[in-house]
């Protein structure tokens, strides 16, 4: 079976919001020189979903894939270290500027080039911007079945049987594959690379596929073949006021503050 797992280099979530800016007119957030860029933690749970099939006994081979500049290829890096078994790495200067619906079309060629997936996971969202929607993307593009916030997932025969968090329990649904998966954190923390997978990742392999590798144009990526228009970006400024309620009585003052949040149009 052939699982490709999407990641993506995000800056740390640990970091303080403080250390970021954001440039208005630019419509963009401004990073920190120096910041430390990571592999986002809902698509490294997604890597561990992939590992937990091949702990159960099935024959996988687990390919990571992320679209991004050259620096993303530590976050390959970093998932051959967790135990998958090859890389490919989608850079070209034409894939700068890509929403959601650029981002899956290029990931959902780079898996179509692959060919035989029987499974692609992905974090739930990403840790930077949070949308969410990547992964809905591919599989609609893919034409196949999608299975969204899974806590835990398994695969019997040809069916993926996956437990889907929801907001008040959990529901388990089972997807013919080839199928696309997200991955909650409900699943539990990713497994830490070990020394002998950290030395092995240095020889795995990592395909490098630009625009026309994927058989795609300039105009249908990136920046270009965006359709989600940012119309502002910026810091929601905080007001508060401080308001007492006078009264002679403390029956008074509860009056006098009913009146003032009926008046306010809170209650």
């Amino acid at each position: 079976m052939r699982v490709v797992v999407c990641v993506k280099q995000v800056p740390n979530p640990e970091i303080a919001a403080s250390q970021f800016r954001v440039d208005e007119q630019a419509k963009t957030v401004v990073p920190v020189p120096g910041v430390a860029l990571v592999m986002s933690p809902f698509d490294e749970q997604a890597v561990e979903a992939a590992l937990r099939l091949r702990d159960r006994g099935h024959d996988v081979t687990i390919t990571v894939v992320s679209m991004g500049t050259e620096s993303a290829r530590a976050v390959i890096k970093h998932g051959l270290a967790m135990g998958a078994d090859d890389g490919v790495l989608l850079v070209d200067p034409a894939f700068e500027g890509a929403d959601s619906y650029a981002t899956a079309l290029a990931l959902s060629r780079a898996i179509g080039k692959i060919g035989g997936v029987d499974l692609v996971l992905a974090g739930r969202q990403a840790a930077d911007w949070d949308a969410g929607v990547v992964g809905a993307g591919i599989a609609e593009m893919l034409g196949w079945p999608l299975v969204s916030f899974a806590r835990e997932l398994r695969v019997d025969g040809r069916a993926a049987r996956v437990e889907r968090m929801l907001d008040e329990g959990t529901e388990i649904i089972a997807a013919e594959l080839p199928a696309v998966v997200t991955v909650s954190n409900e699943l539990g923390a990713p497994r830490a690379p070990t020394l002998r997978e950290t030395m092995r990742a240095g020889r795995k392999p990592v395909a490098v596929w630009s625009v026309a590798d994927l058989g795609l144009e300039t105009g249908e990526v990136g920046a270009q073949g965006a359709r989600c228009m940012r119309e502002r970006l910026f810091i929601p400024e905080k007001r508060s006021r401080c308001e007492f309620v006078e009264g002679g009585s403390p029956r008074e003052q509860a009056a006098n503050l009913a009146r003032r949040l009926r008046e306010a149009k809170l209650v």
